[in-house]
């Protein structure tokens, strides 16, 4: 690999790296591919979330992330092939492609993208993905592309791995820091104890059918709890 690739990888890494949060290192992760690697036009990267749901969350243009709604819309494509069967998949032409023939018909006549490059992210046990790359020029992509397009795949999962925890921490920070600020001013303003405050919250959320951290953060933004409990409750 020459020397200034080298350097290309090693400044998406730290690009990566410092970026505030998932959304961000996402976005980094997309520019970078389509600089990387050669050919490629355009850039996304599909999500599937606890085996479910799938998105798009990051990619370069809205011509990109059509190209991925319409495989998420019909079914069949190569990121979902990529996703479920194969860690790559190449189509050097999707107007003669026949592996997923109403996708591909649609992507060449609609989006006019010709040639597609798609390589799995392994991100946690319930975390999938892919990295999509589009090409409006037939066999943009070579086998040297494949072996880039692994590589800055696997750069993306260690940063996406570590977005994701460095969220999760943050979440649940935020969480306490909530549960808190709620509780205390529950045990101020009613003179309750804080197992009291605590009871009042749990209960206010089950009545609701709302998350307890969203009830904290109404009593922490209003002052008040509403609808669900009385001073003598």
């Amino acid at each position: 690999m020459p020397d200034d690739l080298w350097d290309r990888f090693s400044y998406l890494a730290r690009d990566m790296s410092q970026s505030p949060d998932l959304a961000s290192t996402l976005g980094v992760a997309v520019e970078g591919a389509t600089a990387l690697v050669a050919g490629a036009e355009a850039a996304g990267i599909s999500m599937v979330h606890h085996g479910r749901s799938i998105d798009t969350p990051a990619a370069t243009d809205e011509r990109c992330r059509r190209g991925d709604a319409l495989q998420y819309e019909l079914g069949q494509g190569p990121c979902l092939q990529a996703i479920h069967q194969q860690e790559t998949v190449r189509s050097r032409d999707l107007r003669t492609e026949e592996r997923w023939p109403e996708w591909s018909r649609r992507a060449s006549e609609e989006l006019g993208f010709r040639s597609m490059l798609c390589v799995q992210l392994f991100v946690t046990q319930d975390t999938l993905g892919a990295m999509n790359l589009y090409a409006s020029q037939p066999d943009a992509f070579d086998v040297d592309d494949e072996a880039t397009a692994l590589a800055v795949a696997a750069q993306v999962a260690v940063a996406l791995t570590a977005a994701e925890e460095l969220e999760s921490v943050q979440s649940v920070v935020a969480s306490r820091i909530a549960l808190g600020q709620a509780q205390g001013m529950l045990m101020q303003r009613y003179r309750l104890a804080p197992e009291r405050a605590f009871a009042v919250l749990a209960r206010e959320a089950h009545a609701s059918g709302r998350r307890l951290r969203d009830v904290a953060d109404d009593i922490v933004r209003n002052g008040v709890i509403e609808g669900h409990w009385t001073d003598d409750d």
